[in-house]
C-alpha cells in the first residue's frame, strides 16, 4: 500500500516536478568537496554489492564519477546492516573505514557476502579550508551501544560551534557523555535519540516522527538565538532495522551563501524506488513490480540506476516513512514546518 500525502509548494516554483528534473540530461554540477552521500534500503534480503558497487551510479561510483551535486572530497565510509537471519538480527553488522572505498578489499568481500534486509550506507565528504577532523569517530552512520536507531546525515549546519553548547540542555546527560567525534551530525544524533523515551527500545513510527520533528524545532531556535541565518541542510536517514525514515530539509535555504566555504544554491537532492525485485533486470540495474505490490524500498542521495523511470524525487521540506505492513512496503511522505 502506497501513501503519499498531498504536498504543496512553500514557494512558487520551489518544488519540481520528476519529469522535469529527470537525469537523463545530465544537469551541471557545482565543486563542492564537502557533500557527502548516504542511501537506505528496507525490504526483501538483497546482495550488499548491488547497492554499494555495481549498478550503474552505485553510492560508491557517486564519489567518483556523480551525475547529481558533485565530487566529495572523501573521508571515510560506514554501514549498519541488519540481517535478519543472522545471530542477534536486532543488532546490525557495522563497518566503518577512513580508506577510500573503491580500494578497501574488506569492504568488496562484505558487501559479495552480505544480504542485509535493511541498510544505511554514507560516504563522508569533508570541506578542503579549516582543520576537519578525518577519523573513525566521525564517520557515520552513528549509532550508540544498544541503541535501536542508526542515523546518518547529509548536509551542513552553518555555524554549528556557535549553537552546539546551547543544545546541551536538550541532550540527556548519559547520551552527551557518549558522544565522541566533532561533527554536527552526531550531536543531532545524540539530540534526537534523547527526544525518545527509551532509545534501547524498540521505536513505533510515530514516535520516530515526532521526536525528528521536535530535533528539527530545537535547532531551528538555537539558530534563531545565535543569529544564525545561512543556509544548512538537513537530510537525515534513519532505520532500525524495521522503519526507514528520510528527511530532505534545509534551515534558510538559499540565506546568507557568501558565509558557507562552498556556496551551493541546489537544494540537496533525495530520491526513493519502491517495488518488489531490485537487481539486474533486462541488462539494466532497476527496481521492478510497482508500487502496488512493492516489498522493498531504496532511498539514496541520488537514483542508483540508469533507469530512473522508477524513482521519484522526495519533496523539499518532507520526511519520508517506509515500513513493512504485513508482507507490502507502506511508504508515506510527511510535510516538515519550513
Amino acid at each position: 500500500m502506497l501513501l503519499l500525502d498531498t504536498i504543496r509548494p512553500r514557494r512558487p516554483g520551489h518544488l519540481h516536478d520528476t519529469a522535469s528534473r529527470a537525469i537523463t540530461t545530465k544537469r551541471s554540477l557545482v565543486y563542492r568537496p564537502n557533500m557527502c552521500r548516504a542511501l537506505a534500503y528496507l525490504g526483501k534480503p538483497v546482495a550488499l554489492e548491488s547497492l554499494i558497487f555495481a549498478p550503474d551510479s552505485s553510492l560508491v561510483r557517486q564519489t567518483y564519477a556523480p551525475r547529481m551535486l558533485g565530487k566529495p572530497s572523501l573521508a571515510g565510509f560506514g554501514m549498519a546492516a541488519w540481517d535478519e537471519t543472522s545471530f542477534r538480527p536486532n543488532e546490525p553488522f557495522v563497518y566503518r573505514t577512513t580508506t577510500l572505498p573503491s580500494f578497501d578489499p574488506n569492504l568488496h568481500h562484505l558487501t559479495a557476502k552480505l544480504r542485509p534486509s535493511s541498510l544505511i550506507a554514507h560516504v563522508r565528504g569533508v570541506p578542503l579550508v579549516g582543520s576537519p577532523a578525518v577519523g573513525p569517530q566521525n564517520l557515520h552512520p552513528f549509532r550508540y551501544p544498544d541503541f535501536s536507531l542508526a542515523m546518518a546525515h547529509n548536509g551542513d549546519l552553518a555555524r554549528f560551534d556557535e549553537m552546539k553548547f546551547d543544545l546541551l540542555e536538550y541532550v540527556k546527560p548519559e547520551i552527551a557523555g557518549a558522544i565522541r567525534g566533532t561533527t554536527d551530525s552526531e550531536w543531532i544524533y545524540a539530540l534526537l535519540m534523547s527526544q525518545l523515551e527509551d532509545p534501547t527500545a524498540d521505536q513505533d513510527a510515530s514516535s520516530i516522527q515526532k521526536a525528528v520533528e521536535i530535533t528539527l524545532s530545537l535547532l531551528r531556535d538555537a539558530r534563531t538565538r545565535r543569529g544564525i541565518e545561512a543556509s544548512s541542510s538537513v537530510n537525515l536517514f534513519l532505520c532500525d532495522g524495521n522503519d526507514l525514515f528520510a528527511t530532505r530539509f534545509a534551515f534558510d535555504y538559499g540565506r546568507n551563501l557568501d558565509q558557507l566555504p562552498y556556496p551551493d544554491p541546489e537544494f540537496l537532492s533525495l530520491w526513493y524506488t519502491i517495488g518488489n525485485d531490485y537487481g539486474r533486470h533486462d541488462e539494466e540495474w532497476k527496481m521492478i513490480g510497482g508500487s502496488e505490490a512493492s516489498t522493498s524500498a531504496i532511498v539514496a542521495s541520488e537514483p542508483l540506476t540508469s533507469d530512473v523511470s522508477t524513482w521519484v524525487e522526495v519533496p523539499e521540506y518532507s520526511m519520508l516513512s517506509a515500513s513493512l505492513d504485513g508482507d507490502r512496503m507502506r511508504v508515506e511522505v510527511i510535510e516538515l514546518d519550513a
